[in-house]
């Protein structure tokens, strides 16, 4: 069997023991590229113990610039894919790291990129960056950002729009809406749901109207590959999501089915968080028609996949 060719490497990828990142990863390695990885010391390796063997593993924090400079220099990386974060999730409130990892560590990784020609380097920002709407979020709407999180996402995504028009550099940024998925967080809404339907358990639920913009990780793994391999755009601000949204009793409704549980929803045994919103939608316009995407997956079928991986993983 001819291997693949290597349309990419090296590659480098910040944040891989991630969830968005370590399914980049599983992709990339069954795609035979060069890959490096930049993990730190304390990092969970949970979701990728079984890859480090097939990958070249660099522990280091991107904030230590004079290591990450030499490390890029080694590697000399053609395509950067950058998901390294802090903050995204409610324990995560330390400021400094948020300020730190967000806007100094991709300061640094960028200047390091800078210094060897490099093909395509990719930012993950958020969909926090737009804040709440009533609308449809588009890449040209006002950024209001909803947390120190979104602020400094927020900030890195105009330092890299910047450097990109300015300095002709070749960097996109993609601002991810609600990925879910195998490997996603255990404590996240759709994991919980799945692991108490499974064991015949009620959740705790906010109101059943509380909407959010689903995309299932295979298409958002297929997204960041497609920009990999694209010209480089007029545009560097790219919408991740499906374009539609879907309230949490929709969600609930198909987990129920495909659990096959007949634990009823107790909707209001929790309060409304600042982030539960009735409008949660992504304007995907742009994106599809510039790297000729749109998701494949329907909420059904990516629900069912991530619940056949919960059963194989979990041992439910």
């Amino acid at each position: 069997m001819s291997k693949i060719k290597k349309t990419l490497s090296p590659i480098l990828i910040t944040g891989s023991t991630g969830f968005i990142g370590s399914n980049l990863l599983r992709r990339l390695v069954n795609q035979n590229e060069t890959i490096h990885i930049i993990i730190r010391n304390k990092s969970n390796l949970w979701r990728i113990h079984d890859l480090l063997d097939k990958v070249s593993v660099h522990y280091l924090d991107i904030t230590n610039k004079q290591r990450l400079n030499k490390v890029v220099k080694k590697i000399k990386p053609m395509t950067i894919f950058h998901l390294a974060t802090y903050g995204a999730y409610y324990n995560q409130k330390n400021f400094n790291e948020i300020q730190n990892t967000i806007l100094q560590g991709t300061i640094n990784l960028l200047s390091a990129c800078k210094n060897n020609k490099f093909k395509i380097f990719i930012n993950t920002g958020t969909n926090s960056e737009y804040g709440f709407s009533h609308f449809k979020m588009k890449e040209n709407h006002i950024l209001k950002p909803n947390s120190y999180y979104a602020v400094f996402k927020s900030a890195v995504t105009n330092l890299l729009s910047y450097e990109a028009v300015m300095n002709k550099l070749p960097i996109i940024t993609v601002r991810p809406f609600h990925i879910y998925g195998p490997y996603e967080e255990s404590s996240r809404l759709i994991p919980t749901l799945i692991k108490n339907l499974l064991n015949n358990k009620k959740s705790k639920l906010v109101s059943k109207d509380i909407s959010r913009d689903l995309l299932y990780i295979d298409d958002a793994i297929d997204l960041y590959l497609k920009i990999a391999k694209a010209k480089i755009p007029d545009n560097n601000i790219f919408n991740m999501g499906y374009g539609k949204q879907k309230s949490i009793k929709q969600i609930y409704d198909t987990l129920q089915i495909l659990c096959k549980s007949n634990i009823k929803a107790t909707w209001g045994t929790m309060k409304n968080r600042s982030w539960d919103q009735k409008k949660w939608i992504s304007d995907i316009t742009l994106t599809s028609s510039t790297f000729d995407w749109k998701p494949k997956f329907s909420l059904k079928k990516g629900l069912d996949e991530t619940i056949k991986w919960s059963r194989s993983y979990y041992k439910y």
